[in-house]
Order: structure tokens, then C-alpha cells, then sequence
């Protein structure tokens, strides 16, 4: 006979990762020890971050970044599964989501290393193919054909969202909530059958406060936003998310783009994309695509306007102060 929500007692778990945060909200009988699930799911995290940090100079993506041209490198298969996920993403996108902008996220300050001119210089003055022409993949090896700088941070925590995930399931814990920074995904219901409940922030850098909510099951969450990631460049407000034309922040774009999608990877990747689409040419990818996807665009009166399109957003102009 399965359990009661009387029956079960409610555990929300939490570790340092990727520079951030890792949750995992979930209930299990009273008997139920949660320090293993708490270990399972930190290593899983780990893993994830060992694999594809930037910010670790060992870590097997640096090692592929600094292996020589023509080179194949084999690599661990989620860190395999993952390029492959950001190329599909970005051929899809033409080249919107490109994993192959690394040398100007870490030129312009997103990286481990402080922003500095010459590297700024550096980065905008390369002519830039899309990561997916100059990567090749076979099976759990990988070589590249250009001069290409891979960085992940577009869709790694995505991708850990889904690892804390499946790491749930192998616990034995059939329904949760698991996330990264604001990447959620839900498995199942809550134990009184109703959905995981999941706020979307309105673009807002001073203070975290709902723009709306969104109840799910069985289903992923990435918001992709110019509003906790940037630098000031004189009177200029740069957000992270990077233009690949110019190799430079993006100068124009939506405040911030939410999508929902199967997995927590490609909920990830395509916010970004659809973020460096614009709200114009987004939401005509993401209707092909068939995308639960919401643009936040900012006014000149302060207020935040709402673009949805599939299921879950309605096409209609909404306003939001």
C-alpha cells in the first residue's frame, strides 16, 4: 500500500556546486536515512563540475580545450553527452547557442580570470565559426578542427539539474524537485497529488520576487537573464550572455527568456538561445520547435511585458509592473 503525505516526512537537502547552489526538496517514511541521498546527490553534482568547469584548471573540459587541433581526446560520457546536447542546440538555433565563445566569456569577465582590454580586443577582433563546425564527435571522443574555446556554463547546470535528478530516482525517490541556481526540473506530484510548484523572477537585480508561477510535472524549468550575471562598462549594464558576432556581451536582448522542456539541459541551452534570438526571431524558432517559452521584455515605464508561446505561456502581450 503506498504511503499517505501524513505518512511521509518532508526533506529539503542542499550542497555548494558550480559556484552556487544545489536543491532537492522530497519526501520519504519516517525511517528513511536522507545522509546517503544527501551524498549521492552532492557527488553527483560534483561529477558534473569536474567534467565541465572552467573554472577548474583539471577539469576534462580544459584538458580538451588545451589539447592541439586534429587531436582526439576521449572524454568521460556526460561531459560527451553534453557537447553533443549544446551542438544539437546550437545547429538548431543557427548558431544562437554556441558552446565555443569560452575565450570571450573569460575575456569579458566571466570566467575565472578578471576582464582585461587586450583580452576584450583580442576576443572581438576573431572571425568565429559556430562551435558545431569546428567539433567533431565519436561516441566518447572528441577532436577539433578549428580554433574553438569551449565553455559550458550555457547548459552544465542544466545538465547537473538532470544528474540530481536521475540521482533521486536511483534512491528510490520517485517524486521531487531538484535544482541549480533557479534550474528546476519536477518529477511526479507531491504526495497530495498536486504539482511542484515553480516561480518564475521578474527581471529585477535588486530583489527576487515572482513574476508568475508555474505548476509542474514531469517537466524542466531555465530562465536565461541579463539581471544577476553582468559588469558595468561605463554607463553601460552588460549581461553575460554572449554575442557571437561581435564576441561580446549582447547589446540588445530580452531581460530574460523562460523555457520548459523535457529535460533541464535542453530547457538550459534553448533559454539561452532564444535570449540571443530576441523576442522577434525566438518566438518564431520557438514556435517551430514547438518551445514552452516566455520573453520578459522591460519598458521605458518600468513595467515588464510578457511574450508566451506554446502550451504552458498564452501567445497574448501581458504586463506586469
Amino acid at each position: 500500500m503506498s504511503k499517505t503525505s501524513s505518512d511521509l516526512l518532508r526533506h529539503a537537502l542542499h550542497g555548494a556546486t558550480m559556484g552556487t547552489r544545489w536543491t532537492a526538496l522530497f519526501f520519504a517514511p519516517p525511517e528513511r536515512d536522507p545522509a546517503p541521498i544527501q551524498a549521492a546527490l552532492q557527488a553527483a553534482v560534483a561529477a558534473v563540475d569536474a567534467q565541465m568547469s572552467t573554472w577548474k584548471p583539471d577539469s576534462d573540459l580544459m584538458r580538451l580545450n588545451a589539447a592541439a587541433e586534429g587531436e582526439w581526446v576521449k572524454v568521460p560520457g556526460c561531459l560527451a553527452e553534453v557537447l553533443r546536447l549544446g551542438l544539437e542546440i546550437g545547429k538548431a538555433s543557427g548558431g544562437a547557442f554556441d558552446i565555443g565563445l569560452g575565450d570571450a566569456v573569460t575575456a569579458w569577465g566571466f570566467g575565472p580570470d578578471d576582464a582585461t582590454p587586450e583580452a576584450i580586443r583580442a576576443a572581438m577582433s576573431v572571425s568565429r565559426q559556430p562551435a558545431y563546425q569546428w567539433l567533431e564527435l565519436d561516441h566518447d571522443s572528441v577532436r577539433k578542427s578549428g580554433p574553438v574555446v569551449l565553455d559550458l556554463n550555457g547548459i552544465a547546470k542544466g545538465y547537473g539539474v538532470d544528474r540530481l535528478a536521475e540521482t533521486l530516482a536511483a534512491q528510490g525517490i520517485e517524486a521531487g524537485l531538484v535544482g541549480i541556481d533557479g534550474e528546476m526540473r519536477a518529477v511526479g506530484l507531491r504526495p497530495d497529488g498536486s504539482p511542484w510548484t515553480i516561480a518564475v523572477e521578474s527581471p529585477d537585480p535588486l530583489r527576487r520576487t515572482p513574476h508568475s508561477i508555474l505548476a509542474l510535472e514531469n517537466a524542466s524549468v531555465a530562465t536565461s537573464g541579463d539581471y544577476r550575471h553582468w559588469i558595468d562598462l561605463g554607463a553601460r549594464r552588460l549581461s553575460h550572455t554572449m554575442d557571437r558576432s561581435r564576441g561580446a556581451p549582447l547589446l540588445a536582448s530580452p531581460a530574460s527568456v523562460t523555457v520548459v522542456a523535457r529535460s533541464c539541459a535542453e530547457a538550459d541551452g534553448w533559454a539561452t538561445a532564444l535570449m540571443v534570438l530576441g523576442p522577434d526571431k525566438g518566438l518564431e524558432v520557438a514556435r517551430k520547435r514547438g518551445l514552452d517559452a516566455l520573453f520578459l521584455m522591460r519598458e521605458d515605464d518600468g513595467c515588464v511585458k510578457s511574450f508566451g508561446t506554446g502550451d504552458l505561456f498564452p501567445e497574448s502581450v501581458a504586463a506586469a509592473v
